[in-house]
């Protein structure tokens, strides 16, 4: 049996490349932010790793009112654990939000609430979407290219006005993409529930829940679900856009 992976002498399960990352729990990294009081973030994906997004997990060790973004940055949140309030409407665990930019709204956390943070300079077409916001259950899942096996729950409306899509992708035991992917879009990634085998370029990597992934453009990438209960995925792509647009 090959030793265990131990954080304590040098064990990591992360990988960072020039085209990809997996980033996994016994390495993150807990900072603070200005503006956000209590708050711990863990920043998995930004520009620094070659991504035009960032990502990062927020974890608020008490009630706080969190700061408006940066001019022309969009923002969406996919609540873990605990309540999120936007302008006072409730934001339960497996809620989301859309936060258009320039979008002066308060995000109120309470005490212990996890949630995902994505921010990116939105690319507008002719108008800036309004904000939103909703639960995943109420979205029905819909199979991906006809496979049942693999569902897809799209939590932004089908316009081309959206830069981009925030999706769930749930995949049952022994179900895969049905192809390996080549793609100019970018995707930032984490696992909710279960794992499998995530192919990235040459690297074929097991994941598991909590694990997050940066797929740049023109990776090839592929998963396979493994084990005995349903595996699922919070994928963000750049989408609506040109190749030549600016990202």
């Amino acid at each position: 049996m090959p030793p265990r992976l131990r954080p304590e002498f040098g064990g990591t399960r992360s990988v960072v490349k020039a085209r990809h990352a997996l980033l996994t729990p016994e390495s993150h990294e807990r900072i603070t932010q200005p503006g956000w009081s209590d708050c711990e973030f863990v920043t998995l994906i930004s520009p620094d790793l070659g991504a035009k997004f960032a990502m990062s997990l927020v974890e608020a060790q008490g009630s706080l009112t969190a700061p408006a973004a940066m001019a022309g940055i969009a923002r969406f949140l996919f609540c873990l654990e605990g309540d999120v309030a936007l302008d006072g409407v409730r934001i339960p665990a497996e809620g989301f939000a859309f936060c258009p930019p320039d979008d002066k709204r308060e995000i109120a956390l309470s005490k212990n609430a996890r949630l995902v943070l994505f921010e990116w300079r939105f690319v507008a077409q002719d108008e800036v979407p309004g904000p939103l916001s909703g639960r995943l259950g109420d979205i029905a899942g819909q199979p991906l290219r006809g496979d049942d096996r693999l569902r897809v729950q799209k939590m932004l409306p089908v316009d081309p006005g959206f830069d981009c899509e925030f999706n769930v992708m749930t995949f049952d035991p022994g179900a895969s993409l049905a192809y390996v992917e080549v793609h100019f879009m970018e995707h930032g990634l984490l696992f909710l529930d279960g794992g499998g085998i995530y192919r990235l370029d040459e690297d074929w990597m097991p994941v598991t829940e909590g694990d997050a992934i940066w797929m740049g453009p023109h990776v090839p990438q592929w998963f396979g679900a493994l084990g005995r209960e349903p595996s699922r995925y919070l994928i963000y792509k750049n989408y609506n856009r040109s190749p030549l647009s600016p990202r």
